[in-house]
């Protein structure tokens, strides 16, 4: 059976559609490969340059409306404050390491309240005291255990070096995309127009920026601001390692998980192995609890702010983009859900379809 010309015809189009759709589908293809070994790098450029850029809108009216020039001192402070303390930070880490690999590290000796632990009291003790007397002959005891242990804290200590490195160049990208925010912007909006309309797109497009500025805020910002106060604490209180102790509150807080986990046995230690006296552990005791609670306090003022979603809803996707993709799906996720949600109650503001009215004079006819 032959086809009729407007079937042949149809079929022609058929096929030239589906072609030029594959090749469209390879082309895009092809361009992720491209792109995606600067994916990571530059999500994070973006989402630094959304953050940032409140405070760089400011200080440049403040230099005759300078975008460049703004920009450009913004990175030079940003990479000055982020790069001094983390190589201080991760090289006090390295030193302590060497320091404990060659046994020239002293341990404090432990105060003999520490015997009267319960449970675990003695067997403390005993180690405690026998690190602090000879910590070579104990390394070599225990060497089995502590060598994959001291590998897997270098590792640490050497990806930390490169995910710094990885973080200062993507806030470096940041900085240009601040230069040139306004025609950035522009661009987004005509990609917001065209993927949903002139009115709903740069509603969303000041949601998305919202939800990240909030995230960066709530999460990120309180992280930092718990972790530095409670480091600065532990520091003037004399507790070993304060510094890894504070990276260990960062990461906490960051993963939103109780940084009463490193503050209360650090005042355990205060009465039980330090060397302080009662007012000033009951000093140092209630500004650690009071500094592993102060997220509870910033988190629900910072982290809704100026979002039009709920701020449970913001923290759901951020703690589910965390598990999916890490610290940047925390972003991700928070912004995705946030317009999910914005969608969804956009439709069901919408007026429900009326039924049609049927004319019953033209029925009784």
């Amino acid at each position: 059976m032959t086809a009729t010309p407007s079937e042949q015809q149809l079929r022609n189009a058929v096929l030239e559609a589906l072609i030029k759709g594959g090749l469209l589908l390879l082309l895009v293809y092809v361009c992720y490969l491209i792109f995606s070994p600067f994916l990571a790098l530059m999500l994070w450029a973006l989402v630094m340059a959304i953050t940032l850029h409140p405070s760089h809108q400011k200080l440049s009216r403040r230099l005759g409306n300078r975008q460049g020039l703004a920009a450009t001192l913004m990175v030079l402070l940003g990479v000055l404050l982020l790069l001094v303390p983390s190589a201080l930070l991760v090289g006090s880490m390295a030193d302590t390491l060497k320091d404990v690999a060659t046994g020239s590290w002293q341990v404090p000796a432990p105060s003999a309240k520490v015997a009267e632990w319960p449970l675990v009291g003695d067997k403390l003790y005993g180690f405690w005291q026998q690190a602090a007397n000879d910590l070579p002959s104990l390394l070599q005891q225990k060497a089995p255990e502590l060598g994959s242990i001291l590998k897997t804290l270098l590792s640490t200590a050497a990806s930390m070096g490169g995910s710094l490195l990885s973080f200062l160049l993507s806030f470096v990208i940041a900085g240009i995309m601040l230069a040139f925010s306004a025609p950035g912007a522009a661009a987004m909006g005509r990609i917001a127009d065209r993927l949903l309309d002139p009115v709903r797109g740069p509603g969303f497009i000041q949601l998305s920026s919202r939800t990240i500025q909030a995230v960066a805020m709530g999460i990120l910002g309180v992280a930092v601001i718990q972790a530095l106060l409670i480091g600065l604490l532990m520091m003037l209180a004399g507790v070993p390692l304060a510094g890894m102790l504070a990276l260990l509150v960062l990461i906490l807080g960051i993963a939103q998980i109780p940084a009463s986990l490193v503050t209360l046995p650090v005042i355990l230690w205060l009465w039980m192995g330090g060397e302080h006296g009662t007012l000033s552990a009951v000093i140092f005791t209630v500004l650690l609890l009071v500094g592993g609670m102060v997220d509870n306090v910033l988190k629900p003022m910072m982290l809704g702010r100026g979002v039009e979603a709920p701020m449970p809803v913001v923290l759901l996707g951020a703690l589910g983009g965390m598990v999916n993709g890490g610290i940047l799906g925390m972003f991700l996720g928070a912004t995705l859900l946030a317009m999910g949600y914005q969608l969804f109650m956009n439709w069901v503001d919408q007026p429900a379809p009326q039924p049609a009215k049927i004319d019953s004079s033209t029925t009784q006819g």
